[in-house]
């Protein structure tokens, strides 16, 4: 049985995906992701895009674990391993996951507050009198 991993980052999220061949299960930390994602409505749409853009929907199985960061963090974290492990399957997909922009992991995080503001940016507020 062939197995392709790969690691899916977004933010603070990270999943470890493995895809084989099988019938288009999607398994989440030991759960099916409807259960896992019961209140992210477009979790769904977001994990099996890089399966709809390549028509291999429904040709292979998933199992990966995911931790940190919030829910859709997680769902973009598990595209991207997904998308990883596509490429790993088939060189010849790299084209069209690349165009996509599934294969660029997003590098926006959250950025430090500093010292004498009350966040990253805002300062004081200023009182005239």
């Amino acid at each position: 049985m062939d197995r392709f991993y790969a690691t899916g980052k977004r933010k603070t999220s990270i999943a470890r995906v493995w895809i084989y061949p099988g019938d288009g299960k999607v398994i989440v930390n030991g759960k099916d992701f409807k259960e896992y994602f019961y209140d992210h409505i477009v979790a769904e749409d977001v994990i099996f895009a890089p399966f709809r853009i390549t028509n291999l929907l429904g040709k292979f199985d998933v199992k990966c674990t995911v931790e940190g960061g919030g829910k859709s963090a997680q769902a973009e974290a598990i595209r991207h391993g997904i998308a990883k492990a596509l490429e790993a399957y088939s060189p010849d997909l790299r084209p069209v996951l690349k165009k996509a922009g599934f294969l660029t992991r997003d590098p926006r995080k959250k950025e430090r507050k500093k010292y004498g503001l009350r966040g990253a940016r805002r300062g004081q507020q200023y009182s005239k009198r």
